[in-house]
């Protein structure tokens, strides 16, 4: 397949002879990094110990602190890099992808792009997050511009501009769902005709397979394993389906459908036999998946009689996850929520954790017993969870919220943080910081015991 020269030019690309002469990351990314959206496995949970049991103050002090413009694009980790996109609307609008260093944030290189936000709605700056794979970093920006560059260096190696090759419809808050690493594809959700979700082969960028006639969502997919099969998860604006990750084929669907704007956001989430999704407007359902072959089967469904009076889980951009038979999620307007995963009957609700507000958000990140939550005004938060409440061990302020995302209350910060090398990495609309998790003392950097999940 030909590959479109690339039109737009690098603006910055300085790398020091050391980091050119260092050793290549394994392909395989270290548990304590975070190399691609919600971490190693791309399930939220972080596989680090050696840190902080309580905050020692009510504020983190800063490692690092670098500028940076607006975005929702959440860092990453991996190989000792940290990256992120932000946008720029002077001299003309460009979005921009950036590698710094872990230690330091110095910056290593910057490309950048002209990108018209031309009927965007919230047009900070690009959505999804970089996904870093062999040595490879794959950026989707929230016009569908899809860039593959060589992690250590920000060489261009190959680049699409989706939008016009798929003739996509882009959702009114642009494309969202960071790009899957699976095998030799690297897997997107556009919303292209005939082709929502397109993989094409990593290393040359030639398509592989599209598929399904689907309106696009927000929400990131992932990859299990059900009845022997590798399975790629996908919510759209239409359904909820299950597809060969190689080819595209479609092994299974449950209808999802958004009857208004579409709003799914959230990444569905997979516990055992269970898949979880939650969706704004038109509630969530949990489905089993089958052992016997790549099907599902509904085991609940609910949905509230509008965005206030919710049933069940109605999240945003919050992702839930589920420890054991329970669920934990923030519903529509801020409220902490317990839910059996038998029934979706709601065990407790709690307001103590975000303000209360119309798509209030808390990012959750699970660390052995203990759960890492990021809210929306920028605090970190260390709890428990359980049937019985919610815990608050510690909290600190991480990062000030900024006015760009939603000024009307008095900014927020709805980008995921990433974290790695004991170590949290987050943005909002001004800056990309860098503080340290680590307890006190030397301590070996080795995975934390890691509690059951999917595989």
């Amino acid at each position: 397949m030909t590959q479109r020269a690339p039109v737009h030019q690098i603006v910055v690309v300085a790398c020091a002879a050391a980091l050119l002469l260092a050793p290549r990351p394994p392909a395989a990314a270290l548990p304590y990094e975070w190399p691609q959206w919600r971490g190693t496995h791309r399930d939220g949970v972080w596989e680090q110990n050696g840190l902080l049991a309580k905050f020692p103050s009510p504020q983190l002090k800063p490692r690092w602190r670098v500028p940076l413009g607006g975005g929702y694009c959440g860092p990453t980790v991996g190989g000792g890099r940290v990256f992120v996109m932000d946008r720029l609307v002077e001299p003309a609008p460009q979005e921009r992808v950036h590698c710094l260093d872990w230690k330091s944030g110095r910056h290593l290189w910057t490309y950048a792009y002209e990108c018209d936000y031309a009927g965007l709605s919230y047009a900070d700056g690009p959505r999804a997050s970089v996904t870093v794979s062999d040595g490879r970093a794959y950026a989707l920006g929230a016009m569908g511009n899809l860039h593959c560059f060589t992690a250590a260096t920000g060489d261009l190696l190959w680049s699409k501009d989706l939008r016009k090759q798929y003739q996509a419809q882009l959702p009114m808050w642009g494309i969202a769902a960071a790009p899957l690493v699976e095998g030799d594809l690297v897997i997107v959700q556009i919303g292209g005709k005939d082709a929502c979700l397109v993989g094409f082969d990593r290393k040359t960028g030639a398509e592989r397979w599209h598929a399904l006639p689907d309106r696009a969502s927000y929400s990131a997919p992932v990859v299990i394993d059900q009845a022997g099969k590798r399975v790629l998860v996908s919510v759209t604006g239409d359904r909820i389906v299950g597809l060969d990750p190689e080819k595209g084929a479609l092994y299974w669907e449950y209808p999802f459908p958004a009857r208004q704007v579409v709003i799914s956001i959230a990444t569905p989430v997979v516990s055992k036999d269970l898949l979880f999704v939650t969706n704004f407007y038109e509630g969530c359902v949990m489905l089993r998946l089958l052992t016997d072959r790549p099907a599902v089967e509904k085991v609940w469904q609910r949905r509230g009689e509008n965005e206030r009076q919710t049933d069940g889980l109605q999240s945003i951009i919050s992702t839930p996850l589920i420890l054991g038979d329970y669920l934990y999620g923030v519903d529509a307007y801020g409220e902490l929520r317990c839910l059996d995963t038998k029934t979706g009957d709601r065990l407790w609700e709690s307001l103590d954790a975000v303000p209360r507000n119309r798509w209030a958000t808390i990012h959750f990140v699970r660390n052995g017993d203990r759960i890492w939550m990021f809210n929306e005004r920028g605090q970190l938060i260390i709890a428990q969870l359980s049937p019985k409440g919610y815990h608050e061990i510690s909290r600190a302020q991480l990062i000030k919220p900024t006015l760009g995302q939603l000024p009307q209350r008095q900014g927020v910060c709805w980008s995921h943080p990433a974290y790695a090398y004991r170590h949290v990495f987050v943005r909002n609309d001004e800056e990309l910081l860098c503080a340290s998790l680590a307890a006190p003392g030397p301590e070996k950097m080795a995975p934390a015991r890691r509690h059951s999940r999917r595989r």
